[in-house]
């Protein structure tokens, strides 16, 4: 997705378990490369994690995981501090299994003495939660299955100490909408892209077009109505933090399976994005927050834009929330969702998502987008009428938590509550007082 930076630079390390007093056994060292490593440090606490995939952790663990619902997510926590901390695995999967748990759910059919040794195989690769100060972990979270990718939040607690870090971690499927982009071609040149202020930011945005095209750049599609500004793994911590799942690729087998979800009236997380233009190519990456059915879902196409801000990439996006599902002859699927008129409110829930996460640090509102009224909408590519105050949403991501009455709003201009915008009324409404230069 949009850290493919880390990919690249992904470091091929051999992981081993650790036993309690931090070292390492040479017989216990796992049999396959970790790959996709990230790493952070903070407070002392350093912190390497990676999900592995399933065939690694098969010949690791002895057995299959996903299709029990199951993730292993590998850990090693180095606690270089003076104080003793426990990791709290709840932040990481509310829903986390323990390692007896897992081992009745994935040897279940097993025989007894196999399933025996499926169980003595995962207590001894399961993460300690104690990590005593000046020593280091290493271990097996069992969490629940994620795809495409997923956040993780690894939060600890000692006496009088709290250290908490973020990480987005991209999994690899082959099967998913950013891996057959551009993406990473594009990314790898971001440091060479012109640099602008947040004034000059403003004015490049103002200077946008109104809305996405066709392949062809014949007719508008969607409005480009929000703006990330950070860099790429900033913007998918963020984004996974937040709830915003990936999209998986059009294939025959995700359209099946899609078109099944539709049938049945239940949820696909992942379901397929069509594609948008922009800057003459279809979207970077797209990503949603589905329900339980696959009829509603927030959905957000993004593309990296040909400048940054203060030396950060520049996301430009359009967001819109899907409300049922039609049959049209203009999607490769058949299939095409309707969106929400009030494509404002949108907007306005991609800022929610985000505050509420506590990853904002600044954000504005800026004209671009072209004013639609409801007695005068504009109409997408699929023909759903929308209408819009006109306003980008431009949001500067934080990798450290802000609480969302931190984040500082910079008054370029006022938004429409969208609920007014439903009855009607279109006056801008201040979010608060504008903050001082």
């Amino acid at each position: 997705m949009m850290c493919l930076c880390l990919l690249a630079a992904a470091s091929l390390l051999v992981g081993c378990v650790a036993s309690p007093d931090g070292s390492s056994s040479p017989d216990e060292q796992l049999p396959f490369q970790l790959a996709r490593v990230q790493e952070q440090t903070k407070d002392g606490v350093r912190v390497q994690i990676t999900v592995p995939t399933e065939a690694e952790v098969s010949r690791h663990l002895g057995a299959s995981f996903a299709d029990y619902g199951i993730q292993p997510i590998w850990l090693r926590i180095e606690n270089g501090g003076d104080t003793d901390l426990w990791l709290l695995p709840i932040a990481i999967d509310p829903d986390y299994y323990s390692a007896d748990e897992a081992a009745l759910v994935v040897g279940a059919r097993l025989p007894d003495a196999e399933r025996a040794d499926l169980n003595g195989t995962l207590r001894a690769n399961a993460l300690q939660l104690f990590v005593a100060a000046g020593k280091a972990v290493e271990g097996f979270v069992y969490a629940s299955y994620a795809r495409g990718g997923r956040y993780v939040d690894v939060r600890l607690s000692g006496r009088h100490k709290g250290v908490r870090l973020r990480f987005a971690v991209l999994l690899p499927t082959e099967g998913f909408d950013y891996e057959r982009s551009q993406l990473r071609e594009l990314y790898s040149r971001v440091n060479n892209l012109p640099d602008v202020t947040p004034a000059g930011l403003r004015e490049r945005l103002r200077e946008l077009p109104c809305c996405t095209s066709n392949a062809e750049g014949t007719a508008e599609g969607d409005p480009l109505n929000v703006v990330l500004v950070g860099t790429g793994e900033a913007a998918m911590a963020a984004l996974s933090a937040s709830g915003w799942m990936f999209t998986e690729a059009i294939t025959a087998d995700s359209v099946r399976r899609m078109v099944g979800a539709a049938i049945a009236e239940k949820a696909m997380l992942t379901a397929p994005v069509s594609a948008l233009y922009a800057f003459g190519r279809k979207q970077d990456v797209a990503l949603q927050r589905g329900r339980s059915t696959i009829n509603q879902r927030n959905h957000m196409r993004m593309w990296l834009a040909p400048f940054r801000c203060e030396g950060q990439p520049v996301w430009v996006g359009q967001v819109s929330r899907d409300i049922g599902v039609k049959l049209t002859s203009k999607s490769p699927s058949f299939t095409t969702h309707v969106i929400d008129p009030v494509v404002d409110e949108s907007r306005e829930y991609l800022l929610q998502s985000l505050l509420y996460r506590e990853a904002v640090q600044r954000f504005a509102f800026v004209r671009g987008a072209g004013e639609a009224s409801r007695d005068q909408p504009r109409f997408n590519l699929s023909g759903d009428q929308y209408f819009t105050d006109g306003m980008r949403l431009v949001i500067w991501l934080s990798n450290a938590p802000v609480a969302p009455e931190q984040a500082v709003n910079l008054g370029w201009n006022d938004a429409t509550d969208p609920v007014l915008q439903g009855k009607g009324e279109y006056s801008k409404v201040p979010r608060r007082e504008e903050a001082p230069p």
